[in-house]
Order: C-alpha cells, then sequence, then structure tokens
C-alpha cells in the first residue's frame, strides 16, 4: 500500500472511532450501556467474521484451539471495555472520556514494561509521567484541591476502568497468534453469547427514533467493522510502531466532531489532552534507525537476540475503539 494511502486509511480508522464516543453520548438517553453493547457485538459479530474471511484466511481450527484466551479478551475488551466506557461517556461526555482513553498506549507500555519486561527508553517513561498529568488535569478539572475535597466524578473514574480493561486485553493479546480481525470476530461471537444472561436479567432497550437508530448502526458498522479493517491494512503497510501514533488523531477527531454538532466542551479537557496527546506521542514514537557501522565479514551485527541495532520498534499497537 502507498504510504499516502496507509495515511489516510489510520486517519480515517481514528476517525470512526471518535463517532464512537460522540454517538454514544449522543444516544444515551435512549439506550443503556448494556443494551449499547449487546447491540454492537452482536451485530458485528458475522460482517467480522466475513471480513476475517476475505482478509486474512484464516485457519479457523488454530483459533478455536485458543479460545479460552479469546473467551477472556472478550470479557475484558469487548463486553467489560464497552459497558464501564458508555456508562462513563454518559455521565462525563464524549470529549473528556476520548482524552482520558487516550491514555491507552501509555498504560500498555507501561504494564509491558511491568509484567512483561519489555525495555522503556527514559524518553518513553517521561511520555508515561507526562500522559498521567495530563490525565490528572482532565479528572480534577484543573483544580486539585476542589477534586479531592469534593471527589473524582464517576463517569471519569468508569472511563480509567475501560482504560483497565483494555490494557489488560492488549497484554493477553500478546499470547496469541490468531489473525487480529479473526480473534476480534471470535471474540464479538463470545461477547453476544456471555451477554445473553445479562440481557435476560436487566432487558433490552432500542432506540426511539431514526436517529438513535443511525448511530448504533454507525457504531455496528464503522468503529466495529471498518475501524478494524481499515487499521490493520494502514498497520500491516507502515508497521504497527509508526502506526501508533496515529492514535493521536482520536481525541482530536472526537473534539471537532462534537463542535460541529454543538456538544459542550470543558476547557480543561483540551489543556490535558494536549498534555496527554505529547506524552503519548514519547511513548510510542519511532526512533530514526541509526547508520551501523560496517563489520568484518563472518562478525556479528550489535542488536540483541539477533536485532539489527538502531532499527525501530516493531511491537503491536493497541486498538482504541
Amino acid at each position: 500500500m502507498p504510504r499516502r494511502r496507509a495515511f489516510l486509511v489510520l486517519s480515517l480508522a481514528n476517525l470512526f472511532w471518535a463517532g464512537n464516543f460522540v454517538f454514544s453520548a449522543i444516544i444515551a438517553e435512549q439506550v443503556d450501556p448494556v443494551s449499547l453493547t449487546f447491540w454492537r457485538w452482536s451485530l458485528a459479530a458475522l460482517p467480522l467474521l466475513v471480513v476475517a474471511w476475505i482478509a486474512e484466511r484464516p485457519d479457523w481450527r488454530a483459533a478455536a484451539r485458543e479460545w479460552p484466551w479469546h473467551l477472556v479478551q472478550s470479557v475484558f475488551g469487548l463486553t467489560g471495555y464497552a459497558l464501564l466506557l458508555y456508562a462513563g461517556i454518559g455521565m462525563t461526555g464524549s470529549v473528556t472520556a476520548s482524552v482520558i482513553s487516550a491514555i491507552n498506549p501509555a498504560t500498555i507500555a507501561l504494564a509491558a514494561a511491568v509484567v512483561l519486561g519489555e525495555r522503556m527508553s527514559r524518553a518513553q517513561g517521561f511520555g508515561i509521567v507526562l500522559a498521567f498529568v495530563g490525565v490528572a488535569v482532565v479528572l480534577t478539572g484543573g483544580d486539585p484541591v476542589a477534586a479531592f475535597s469534593q471527589g473524582f466524578g464517576a463517569g471519569d473514574l468508569l472511563v480509567l476502568g475501560a482504560v483497565i480493561a483494555w490494557t489488560v486485553y492488549s497484554i493477553i493479546a500478546r499470547r496469541l497468534t490468531t489473525p487480529p480481525i479473526t480473534a476480534t470476530a471470535l471474540q464479538a461471537v463470545f461477547a453476544t453469547v456471555t451477554m445473553l444472561p445479562v440481557i435476560a436479567l436487566t432487558g433490552l432497550t432500542t432506540p426511539s427514533d431514526l436517529g438513535g437508530t443511525l448511530a448504533v448502526a454507525y457504531i455496528v458498522l464503522l468503529p466495529s467493522v471498518a475501524g478494524y479493517a481499515l487499521w490493520n491494512a494502514g498497520s500491516a503497510s507502515l508497521g504497527p510502531a509508526r502506526a501508533g501514533v496515529f492514535l493521536n488523531l482520536l481525541p482530536v477527531f472526537t473534539v471537532v466532531i462534537a463542535l460541529l454538532l454543538g456538544r459542550p466542551i470543558d476547557p480543561a479537557a483540551i489543556i490535558g489532552g494536549v498534555v496527554v496527546l505529547v506524552g503519548v506521542y514519547l511513548t510510542v514514537r519511532v526512533p530514526r534507525a541509526r547508520p551501523i557501522a560496517m563489520e568484518p565479514a563472518g562478525d556479528d551485527l550489535p542488536g540483541q537476540d539477533g536485532e539489527v541495532a538502531g532499527s525501530p520498534a516493531t511491537g503491536p499497537v493497541p486498538l482504541p475503539r
């Protein structure tokens, strides 16, 4: 894929995911978080299976052998993440939620360092600290004294819970050999089945007007199906590390869409969002490869574990949803 086209498809993926934040906030009064989560994954499961079959031609038997991991990922990354996110967005708003969620690459990098023992540069460590400072600005509304005396907003804490759920999901993903779209499709099937008992207890709400129905259709088709397909196509072209820089567009697009729709925006969310974006960029940016000195024939290059020194990081980048 030409580089310009890769830039375009990665930008579109983030645009579609930003719409998920905005439209889920708009229909929060019509469809409760449990119902919205069920509609999203039950209606997206079949299209995802079709896209996976066309794009990845997976070995379904090999994917089925990893079913315990797919089940755990479904609970954390699809059901748990969506429930917490949609509940939080209904209380705190789409822009604030997207800024808090933008910290996900930093939390995953930190978890990978702690749990998996992955090495972290000083710039990455500073970026993680800076990203957390930005989220603290958002959580406290720029007034930490008042926040600690009055307590944090329930919506903000729910979105933070969604960030933690997605971090767990992303760390578990390192164990899987199933291709990404195929894994998402199987996990959508698991999400649908595991939510049926919950729906039986809570009931199922539906949109009350055409606008709500179109919003649900958008969430099913664009963030859940097209977003994943576009992201994986662009990531395969540029590499996951370079693609990760495009995650910074998510809160930017959310702010633009919210402004176009006349949604309220908290100034503290803008200030904190800028700090978060800088921190996340430092965390996921790809360093330029340094020139490698010519070595005599037969000598090994100075990289560790067979890697070329100065090569850019190519580890997997989490998907925001």
